[in-house]
């Protein structure tokens, strides 16, 4: 059994962590002002790709290395690495008006945060779901609650710090936050129990990846999708489609934030009345409906785009943490390797939708275009919903 520290510091890692990975799409329209950073829209997507790569290769890696470190070596490593990403975007900021060193600067910034995420998240949720073994579906919704709380803070701080003239105050705090977190872990156990788990981990190796693990696989891709069609785009999109400020873009980045968060603590709590698997197969509908919503939007309709992307948050909140959920307890075996791989899927979909929609505007294609094929994705999600999450009881092929 964990101690109550142990487990409110793994809470607070997953809202720290939140904070830190929306600091780069949080700052959007920052990186693509002329007076401050003044990138290209496919500069700015391009940003994501090295943060792409090395989170995938952290993820997929993250289990084997587990195995032989510990996770709570894995977890402090990608706390470490975060911290190194805070340091150089700080240190950007010193040579923003020269793009042509500030530009690198932050492409290797990103690729710290990348490993950061890669090695904290799936460590996360394998803790999480360690500690509560007995509702591990719920525990894990819990966990993604206050990663989403986190990416929902991380907008309204760097409103508040770019209205006070410094946006990098968000940084600065996202990287004293992660040095307390380095603090407090270090004496804590953070045990998972790895010895228990290294047979059925070395027997997964002999057989091979689970033919099932590729529906989960799928699945994540497209709601990576679907989240930073969102997530890295909602601001443009109300600046240069709806006419809105940049504070209500914030304001739409920060309620599709918190609306994800609501979501996984409302069908969390909802979970007696309204089955997992009924959320699951609900929600991409319900988010495929919303981004059909947007691309219909018209210009000056500010608060209507900050409703509307609340209700992209809601129908994007519980996909994810059950994704893992449903995949570490059918293919329990390998549970840890399974929360390292959604993981690395789900930003193989965020660098598909983080890098390939820069090209697209820049080549003039609207950003409404870009919702409207968004809606598909969705609605090829929900369709997969009925594969990934089936009756309980099938069997793990």
């Amino acid at each position: 059994m964990a101690s109550r520290q142990e487990t409110r510091v793994v809470y607070g890692a997953a809202v720290v962590q939140g904070i830190v990975l929306v600091t780069f799409p949080a700052a959007s329209t920052i990186f693509t002002d002329p007076d401050e950073y003044d990138l290209s829209n496919t500069q700015y997507g391009l940003l994501f790709v090295p943060q792409v790569v090395t989170a995938i290769a952290a993820s997929l890696l993250g289990a084997a290395l587990a195995r032989r470190f510990g996770t709570k070596r894995i977890y402090l490593a990608g706390l470490a690495a975060g911290l190194t990403s805070m340091a150089l975007l700080i240190s950007s900021t010193l040579v923003e008006s020269d793009t042509a060193v500030a530009f690198p600067l932050l492409l290797v910034a990103t690729a710290f945060l990348g490993v950061g995420f890669g090695l904290t998240v799936p460590a996360l949720n394998t803790l999480t779901a360690a500690f509560h073994p007995e509702r591990v579906e719920s525990s894990v919704l819990v966990l993604n609650a206050l990663l989403g709380l986190g990416t929902a803070l991380a907008p309204v701080f760097v409103a508040i710090f770019d209205g006070l003239g410094f946006w990098w105050g968000l940084p600065v705090l996202s990287a004293g936050l992660l040095t307390l977190l380095l603090v407090a872990s270090a004496p804590l156990p953070l045990r998972t129990g790895e010895e228990a788990a290294a047979a059925p981990a070395a027997d997964v190796g002999r057989r091979g990846i689970p033919t099932r693990f590729w529906a989960y696989a799928a699945f994540a891709v497209l709601y990576g999708i679907c989240e930073t069609v969102n997530g890295n785009w909602s601001q443009l999109d109300m600046t240069s489609e709806l006419g809105a400020s940049t504070t209500a873009a914030a304001v739409a980045l920060t309620v599709f934030w918190g609306m994800v968060t609501v979501g996984r603590v409302l069908f969390a709590a909802l979970q007696q009345r309204l089955p997992p698997r009924a959320t699951y197969h609900l929600l991409p509908f319900v988010l495929a409906a919303t981004f059909v919503l947007i691309a219909l939007l018209p210009e000056g309709r500010s608060g209507l785009g900050i409703l509307a992307f609340g209700l992209a948050g809601l129908g994007c909140s519980a996909l994810l943490p059950l994704t893992i959920g449903f995949g570490q307890e059918e293919l329990a075996g390998m549970s840890a390797a399974v929360a390292g791989g959604v993981i690395a899927f789900y930003q193989l979909g965020f660098g598909l939708a983080a890098f390939g929609v820069g090209p697209l505007v820049d080549a003039g294609v609207g950003l409404p275009t870009v919702y409207a094929l968004a809606a598909i994705v969705a609605l090829a999600m929900g369709m997969l919903s009925f594969v990934v999450a089936r009756r309980p009881g099938a069997a793990a092929v």
